[in-house]
């Protein structure tokens, strides 16, 4: 069955992350500082490196490619929630190169940013924590 809970929109916040940060250290950090439990997150810009990954649903782990070249950010979206008692920024990235061709995936720790604007946007309501889910060998939401 489907689980779903009703949210209310609450802050809204746009920045710029500095150049050479990780993403997901910054935004992790700036949502913590904020007390962001709830929430989505939206960028575009560029990146120095990346890392994204795939998830393998037979062997039930992440396979990680790391790019050592600069990218666009096309399209990045995630949400926020609890993992371990702290926000978690969970994103999914659409990078290209200098050919303009996309590939994308799970955003990973190891993201560099060259340049890049974002948006989080909170949302008020029940938390939704990250818990083991038995069928899929993720974290996901315990709704």
């Amino acid at each position: 069955m489907t689980a779903i809970i009703e949210i209310l929109p609450g802050r809204t916040y746009m920045g710029k992350i500095s150049y050479g940060s990780d993403f997901l250290e910054e935004v992790n950090a700036f949502c913590l500082s904020k007390n962001i439990r709830l929430g989505r997150i939206d960028a575009i810009g560029a990146v120095k490196r990346a890392t994204i990954g795939f998830y393998d649903h037979e062997s039930r782990e992440y396979k990680f490619l790391e790019y050592e070249k600069p990218l666009e950010i096309l399209s990045l979206i995630g949400n926020i929630s609890i993992k371990d008692n702290k926000p978690m920024v969970h994103a999914h990235v659409t990078l290209s190169d200098e050919n303009g061709m996309a590939f994308g995936g799970h955003l990973a720790p190891g993201t560099l940013i060259f340049a890049c604007e974002f948006t989080v946007q909170e949302f008020i309501g029940e938390s939704l924590n990250r818990g083991f889910d038995e069928a899929t060998g993720l974290p996901l939401w315990d709704i």
